[in-house]
């Protein structure tokens, strides 16, 4: 696979999110060991129990129907009065129907995206819940901020950094994939740990906004310009052409 280093040994994803590059990897063979992580502590009970409790998560995403009235019912719910499976069930809900697959959470952590008007909204997709599933068998679930692999990376391994992106405009911002944020001290907290991995012989990659920001904060690092589309914008003839950056350390 282009840019992915030509063997490594424990693969870290910090920023999981959807995970496309873990699946990827899987996919590939690639995969020996791995720890993915994030500070979404919702996206990481999701996957632990769509991991471990498949079978509960796919009857309660069976039972729910797609309106706008049981929408609004089910977010108003705390995830945690829930179980670990009713939490998954209503985050894929929510995720799957809520406007433009937008996740966005307010000031005291709560979803606050409206609903989105599908034809056929996919929250029922269980072969690729399944799949997922057995991606996850094995693998090292964390509920935590990025700094982590500071303490248990080795050289040899292989870290991807996907961090909520740098605004290329004042009204560009999107951070608020927790009720934190991730601002300018945090870009450059991470610029710190990528340079301190890189010199412990750790291949570290990273994708960011292309802005001269950025770049200068990984200025002697390999930048690599790529085009990428936009997947959140009201107009959807505005998501594509959108040029980021792949800062590689190898």
């Amino acid at each position: 696979m282009m840019y992915i280093p030509d063997d490594f040994s424990k693969y870290f994803e910090p920023f999981l999110g959807g995970g496309a590059l873990f699946f990827a990897l899987y996919r590939e063979g690639l995969i020996k060991e791995a720890v993915l992580s994030d500070v979404n502590r919702e996206l990481i009970d999701t996957y632990i129990a769509v991991r471990d409790h498949l079978d509960e998560v796919i009857a309660i995403l069976d039972s729910y129907p797609y309106s706008r009235e049981f929408y609004y019912r089910l977010r108003s719910m705390k995830p945690d009065t829930l179980s670990l499976p009713e939490r998954a069930a209503r985050f894929i809900y929510l995720n799957k129907t809520a406007y433009n697959g937008l996740y966005r959470v307010n000031r005291k952590g709560q979803f606050n995206v409206p609903f989105g008007r599908y034809k056929n909204p996919n929250y029922k997709d269980f072969e690729n819940l399944r799949a997922v599933s057995r991606a996850l068998r094995g693998v090292d679930l964390r509920c935590s901020s990025f700094e982590f692999v500071l303490d248990i990376a080795e050289p040899g391994d292989f870290i991807y950094f996907d961090p909520p992106y740098y605004p290329v405009s004042d009204t560009a911002s999107f951070t608020q994939y927790t009720p934190d944020g991730f601002g300018r001290e945090h870009q450059e907290r991470l610029a710190d740990i990528f340079r301190e991995l890189s010199k412990r012989g750790v291949y570290v990659m990273l994708s960011n906004s292309d802005t001269r920001f950025i770049r200068s904060l990984y200025e002697g690092f390999r930048i690599i310009e790529i085009e990428a589309p936009r997947s959140i914008n009201s107009n959807s003839q505005k998501r594509k052409g959108w040029r980021e950056l792949l800062i590689l350390s190898y």
